[in-house]
């Protein structure tokens, strides 16, 4: 694996664990309505596309191994492009179906 590779997923995983700590304890509703909350699980979503597009580019054959990888390009796009159309409870969905799969795949490939 490439040295950019590696750090990119260093990336995905530390933003994956930063909102899992920001969200833990929380509800959707406090979610909804904590705009600075909100922000910062955004941003960090951003970051996790941003660095498995860059991954893309670099060594798409370590996609395979990261499950729903075009669904989190996608979601990034979606926030950066759409950001007034982004719906809270999708967001939440994600975190509490998804997050913990990508941390656990991303774990692997470091490993």
């Amino acid at each position: 694996m490439k040295d950019d590779s590696l750090a990119h997923l260093h990336d995905v995983l530390q933003a994956a664990r930063a909102v899992k700590a920001f969200v833990s304890g929380r509800t959707l509703e406090e979610y909804a309505w904590d705009e600075l909350l909100r922000s910062a699980v955004e941003r960090k979503f951003e970051i996790m596309g941003e660095a498995i597009g860059r991954i893309k580019r670099d060594e798409p054959e370590l996609l395979s191994l990261i499950r729903h990888h075009r669904a989190i390009v996608s979601f990034r796009n979606i926030l950066v492009h759409a950001y007034d159309a982004i719906d809270d409870q999708i967001v939440w969905n994600v975190i509490e179906d998804d997050l913990d799969n990508l941390i656990d795949d991303i774990k692997r490939l470091i490993d």
